[in-house]
């Protein structure tokens, strides 16, 4: 598959765009962590343990999921900013329902479809930044992305703490609308619309039948996915973990989840300079066996009990730090030939 050539540069400074981007990227992480606090809060209201509660959850990661593989042909046809708008526009009514869900079945039902939509968010600032750059230049914009969007899993439990506090559980879902009411209007003001002229429709097959064949594509592509997955399960575990085996207090629980994230953070800025000085595949290497033998600790403490709540967490914060690396390199190195 060959590249078009680069399309003239969005008129809007980069400083800009970037923030927006991060702004985006950072949809998906607040809808994800923001209300991890309140789950012991909901299973109470509606009667229910907090199994049947943390179904809203894994709900909103299948329609995270589903919405991806649709999204991405929707904006290569479409283009970027007019499917992004309206999937914006879908997540601010589908977190009013979150918000005002009568039961917790409701409250699953709103949240795949507020998972669909905010998919979006996701694919599109990776799209634009393929749009724009390519090998290296790729890899820089993806890892200052990640420091924009990083500020949201730290935030994101303390706020979330904080609101529940002072107005309930529900007002975590309208402060999403909120956010989701100010990225519609930013983007429809402020984003520019960078897709390349659309290829004949009826080659979509035959370049997706290319790109399973491809074996540089699918390593890189299986290597973002397992370490994503690995994130998902700690995202899902993590208030389990922390509240209910090792006591920890519901209040100081965003603190063990945002230094993990700040852990994040600073390996995506690490990355920029490794990239620098050595290729992106090497980095990637090296970052994919920490993220193994880290994995293989967390399993160890698990199952020993070693070390306790520290040994964990210890073990845990070496694992997600890891994906501030794996993530924008695996994304560039997939996309550099398509």
């Amino acid at each position: 598959m060959t590249l078009p050539v680069d399309p003239p540069p969005p008129p809007r400074s980069f400083g800009v765009l970037e923030l927006l981007l991060g702004g985006l990227a950072a949809l998906g992480p607040l809808s994800i962590d923001m209300y991890l606090p309140a789950l012991p809060t909901i299973a109470r209201d509606f009667v229910v343990d907090t199994a049947a509660v943390q179904l809203s959850l894994a709900s909103f990661f299948v329609g995270f999921a589903i919405g991806q593989l649709a999204a991405g042909p929707i904006v290569d046809r479409i283009g970027r900013k007019k499917p992004l708008l309206v999937a914006l526009a879908l997540y601010l009514l589908a977190s009013l329902g979150c918000a005002l869900a009568p039961s917790n079945d409701l409250l699953i039902a709103f949240r795949l479809l507020q998972g669909l939509a905010g998919s979006m968010a996701v694919v599109v600032p990776r799209a634009i930044v393929r749009d724009l750059h390519s090998g290296a230049a790729a890899v820089h914009m993806l890892s200052r992305l990640m420091l924009v969007m990083g500020v949201a899993p730290i935030v994101a439990p303390l706020l979330g703490g904080w609101v529940q506090d002072a107005f309930g559980w529900r007002a975590i879902f309208v402060a999403l609308a909120g956010f989701g009411a100010l990225t519609l209007v930013a983007c429809h003001r402020l984003l520019p619309e960078t897709a390349r002229p659309p290829a004949d429709q009826g080659r979509t097959a035959t370049q997706l039948a290319t790109l399973v064949r491809e074996p540089d594509f699918l390593a890189y592509t299986l290597c973002g996915g397992f370490s994503s997955a690995g994130m998902f399960a700690y995202i899902s575990g993590s208030a389990f973990v922390f509240i209910e085996v090792h006591h920890v207090a519901p209040e100081y629980y965003g603190y063990f989840f945002g230094a993990n994230a700040f852990g994040l953070i600073a390996t995506s800025q690490l990355n920029r300079l490794l990239v620098g000085r050595f290729t992106s595949t090497q980095v990637l290497g090296a970052a994919a066996t920490l993220a193994a033998l880290a994995a293989l600790a967390v399993l160890a403490v698990a199952w020993t009990g070693a070390g306790g709540l520290w040994g964990i967490a210890g073990a845990l914060f070496v694992f997600v730090s890891t994906l501030g690396i794996l993530g924008p390199n695996t994304t560039a190195l997939a996309l550099e030939r398509h």
